[in-house]
């Protein structure tokens, strides 16, 4: 069982890292790819197209401005898609909220916060807790502890 955690450009990488170190603190899998739907498109779909056959579970998409990568992803896949629209640009990232949020009927696109990634990551922990058991306890501690600081 992994996560695929995508982004557009390396720039995105500093604004996706909770995503990252929110699934390495409930100890699940993951892989970190920079892939763009504009400038590697074949690749994306590549990657999603066969996503459930090499053990994904879900994906975390974050991706500025025009924001296509979370649709794409979803369009290609069947397993969950959580869209992190990213700030940057001249609209300080709700050019990416808009785009991310109004995906197309039968396309879903579960939508975070702008720079949400790691609202994005605990979002899937919960969909994977429906199942599973010892996430579902780690969240419950997670969010018990969250509401003691």
């Amino acid at each position: 069982m992994k996560v695929g955690i995508l982004m557009g450009s390396t720039s995105d990488e500093s604004k996706m890292s909770k995503a990252k170190e929110t699934l390495e603190e409930f100890g699940i899998e993951y892989e970190w790819k920079v892939l763009s739907a504009h400038r590697n498109p074949d690749k994306v779909v590549n990657l999603v197209s066969t996503a459930r056959e090499n053990g994904f579970v879900a994906f975390i998409c974050g991706a500025g401005m025009a924001a296509h990568l979370a649709g794409v992803v979803a369009a290609h896949t069947t397993l969950p898609v959580v869209g992190v629209p990213l700030s940057g640009g001249a609209l300080n990232g709700q050019d990416a909220l808009y785009a991310t949020v109004q995906m197309p009927k039968g396309v879903p696109v579960a939508t975070v916060a702008i720079d949400g990634s790691q609202n994005a990551a605990l979002l899937v922990l919960q969909m994977i807790g429906i199942t599973n058991t010892d996430i579902a306890e780690k969240l419950r501690i997670y969010k018990e502890e969250m509401a003691n600081r």
